[in-house]
């Protein structure tokens, strides 16, 4: 009998066995997908691998097979049951992080014929496209209308001769988009046609915000002569074909984007595909769209507007290899590109690439792991390189390519350091206005430049205290203080969502006696706005932006239309915006108050990335950094913009205390509605690791149990187990212990295995 053993989308770790029927034995093969009776229910599942063998006693048979051909390629599915087994997750919920959402629900709806009909679910909404052929008469997909262009455009005068040039210069067009320039454009696009110098087309009109103009295509610029050496390097491990992992460590503006578009057209050169992760694809527009300047619309971009049937076709387009590359945040680590050549992690150092819930990977790490699966390269790019990547290049598992200054010889900004103990607030009366930070708001909205202020706290105040008792307001579903926002006048924790109207009485001692601390971001919009009434005030945070609505607020600060940007770090990010001379950090001291052993590092990141927004046009950049510690080794060494002297002496304290990334890091999370049953939870896993003979050798340290830093999250209290080791074999033999202690404990509680932590909170 042939045995199918399959992993389905549920949390148990191992597989499932079902016997394939005999109709079904040519389709059902290693990655395809399989239609499973499971209890009462029919699931979508992965087959890992089929086998000969006798057939066991209760083993079902497959209801059905999904695919003419496996939907997880080889090479992928083996690298997803690695990854499994790394992370210590079930392997069903690995395989679904490798398929289409449409294809995540049950069998039923799946395999209803209507699914798959107008899977890119564009319906009829076709445009006419004008694109110019060459000068032979032909486009480059197909020939053009017979005739002679050349005595043909010899005739042309006005609009025809207007738009054939603007259409050659700006490439493929809606014709639509021509009409408000020239009126008459469809009578001129037909006789062009007609004479064969351009071919007209129906387009399906992309929904995809990403997709919605048209990629104006340019010429590869003018590399530095450290770009020339990063490219070189990059493409000869290409060539190679052996594959490699390089850190591209280059100071902000420096040009790694360049690079990146370099090493895709080399692999593509090849006819093999590139993934490209970035830290949040909807903070980077221009980013994708240079990518599309370069390569055209041959770029799959997978983001989170994107309807199920759009992500659906998108896959599908990279399944088939019709597109070679794909862009995304951390989950596009599992498109199935076809001959993966190359795999870029844009800002690495970032923590978004770490899935925090469910199958906490590190999409950096794991970038790695399926490049060189691959014999691919892969890129890790930074200005502020993590230290996990920094090691890897000291100790010869990464090579590092350096871009020391700014593509356009622009100077790094200049930073000073505004000692808040010392320096008094200014005309605001706001202390985190400090008089040094106004008078540069002025000068810089004086010489008509843009300023950015980064604070990175959303809300109006962070907290609300009773002058009565002296209580703060706190959650009562999480150990955290409620943050108030003014305009929606509600109090909201930002860790479980609960919202109320603003508190009026202490709920301890009845006094109307609340008084709002802090300064968040809404705070600091309507402190400047009230001081500079003639400036034009924005903001970039969670609670007004999201999704589309963060491209909106960007290309209003692109468009000028903006004087004075506020925003959380999600200012830091990437964006190049020229006209921003100053960038006011508010308070550098919240990010360093943080209970994190990579606090340090984290700041550091920040505060170095915020400031490269500064000074990358024209006019000289100029940063404040406002804090209560100003000899503080991460704000000095920041304002220095010196990197390496921050990783040395960073590095240097993880190798005392015994930290990642010089040891092995795991932290075991256990969390119940009781406290009592979660310490005891918590208790019942670390005497199973204690047990454990690389324990008691001292190879494997084991703390805890204790509370987390923030004890109660959505009415549900939080403990921990952090376990160490300087090698990687000992710490997973005690996680094993674990895993299996954790099948024991108590109805209710939820226990979860966290390899190579990056959040401890």
């Amino acid at each position: 009998m042939l045995l199918a053993d399959v992993a389905l989308p549920v949390p148990v770790r191992r597989a499932f066995t079902y016997s394939v029927p005999d109709a079904m034995v040519a389709r059902v093969v290693a990655g395809a997908r399989v239609v499973c009776p499971f209890q009462a229910r029919r699931l979508i599942g992965v087959v890992l691998s089929v086998r000969d063998g006798a057939l066991p006693k209760g083993v079902r048979a497959l209801a059905g097979a999904v695919d003419e051909e496996p939907a997880v390629p080889e090479d992928l599915l083996a690298f997803l049951r690695d990854l499994a087994t790394y992370y210590f997750a079930p392997v069903g919920e690995v395989m679904r992080l490798a398929l289409p959402p449409l294809e995540r629900t049950t069998a039923r709806e799946l395999v209803e014929p209507n699914l798959f009909d107008d899977a890119h679910g564009l319906g009829d909404r076709s445009v006419q496209w004008i694109e110019a052929t060459s000068t032979d008469g032909s486009s480059p997909a197909r020939p053009g209308p017979q005739g002679d262009p050349a005595s043909g455009e010899a005739a042309l005068r006005g609009q025809a001769a207007a738009i054939l040039a603007h259409v050659r210069a700006a490439g493929a067009q809606p014709v639509a988009k021509l009409e408000p320039r020239w009126g008459a454009v469809r009578a001129a696009a037909k006789r062009l046609a007609a004479l064969g110098l351009v071919v007209l087309e129906k387009r399906q009109a992309p929904s995809d915000p990403f997709f919605a103009e048209p990629a104006v295509r340019d010429a590869p610029h003018e590399p530095t002569p450290s770009q020339t050496s990063a490219i070189e390097a990059i493409e000869t491990a290409i060539g190679d074909g052996r594959g490699a992992t390089f850190l591209l460590h280059g100071v902000t503006g420096s040009g790694k984007t360049e690079v990146y578009l370099r090493a895709i057209a080399a692999v593509r050169a090849r006819d093999r595909g590139a993934i490209v992760l970035v830290p949040e694809i909807a903070l980077t527009p221009q980013l994708v769209a240079r990518f599309r300047a370069r390569f055209g619309d041959e770029v799959a971009v997978l983001h989170s507007a994107l309807t199920a049937r759009e992500r659906f076709a998108m896959w599908r387009k990279l399944r088939v290899g019709e597109v070679q590359v794909a862009i995304g945040a951390r989950s596009a680590l599992f498109a199935p590109v076809r001959a993966l050549g190359l795999l870029i992690v844009d800002e690495e150092h970032d923590a978004s690439f770490k899935q925090e819930e469910g199958v906490r990977y590190h999409a950096r790490d794991m970038a790695i792991w399926r490049a060189h699966r691959a014999s691919a390269v892969c890129v890790l790019g930074s200005a502020t390189p993590s230290l996990e990547s920094e090691h890897l290049a000291r100790t010869g598992r990464a090579i590092r390519l350096r871009l020391p200054e700014r593509a356009r010889a622009q100077p790094l900004p200049r930073v000073e350091v505004v000692d808040l103990k010392r320096t008094g607030a200014g005309p605001t009366g706001d202390p985190r206005i400090s008089m040094p930070l106004h008078r540069a708001i002025e000068d810089a909205l004086r010489a008509h430049e843009q300023v950015i202020l980064f604070l990175n706290r959303r809300g109006f105040a962070p907290s609300l205290r009773c002058e009565a008792c002296g209580e703060i307001a706190s959650c009562g579903a999480c150990s955290v203080a409620l943050t108030f926002h003014k305009r929606a006048a509600v109090v909201r924790c930002h860790y479980c969502d609960y919202e109320a109207p603003l508190l009026l009485r202490c709920a301890v001692c009845g006094a109307e006696a609340l008084m709002l601390e802090g300064i968040g971001t809404e705070k600091l919009e309507d402190t400047l706005t009230a001081a500079f009434p003639q400036a034009r005030v924005a903001r970039l945070d969670r609670d007004v932006a999201s999704g589309k609505k963060i491209e909106a607020v960007l290309a209003r600060v692109r468009a000028r239309e903006v004087d004075i940007l506020v925003g959380t770090q999600m200012v830091a990010k990437g964006h190049d915006l020229p006209s921003v001379t100053l960038v006011g950090v508010v308070n550098a001291d919240a990010a360093l108050s943080i209970p994190d052993f990579r606090a340090a590092e984290r700041a550091f990141q920040l505060l170095v990335q915020v400031a490269g927004r500064a000074g990358r046009g024209d006019v000289p950049g100029r940063v404040l950094i406002q804090t209560y510690n100003p000899r503080h080794p991460a704000i000095v060494l920041a304002a220095g913009h010196d990197v390496d002297s921050f990783l040395d002496r960073e590095l240097a304290d993880r190798r005392e205390l015994e930290y990642p990334p010089l040891t092995r890091a795991a932290l075991v999370r256990v969390d119940a509605v009781d406290e009592a049953v979660a310490r005891a939870a918590c208790t019942e896993l670390g005497d199973a690791a204690r047990a454990c003979e690389e324990v008691r050798r001292g190879g494997v340290v084991v703390q805890g149990p204790a509370p987390a830093p923030i004890a109660r999250v959505r009415a549900r209290w939080r403990f921990r187990l952090m376990l160490r080791a300087m090698e990687r074999t000992p710490l997973r033999s005690v996680l094993a212990a674990v895993e299996q202690a954790r099948g024991s404990l108590a109805r209710g509680v939820r226990a979860s295995i966290d390899v190579d932590p990056v959040q401890l909170l």
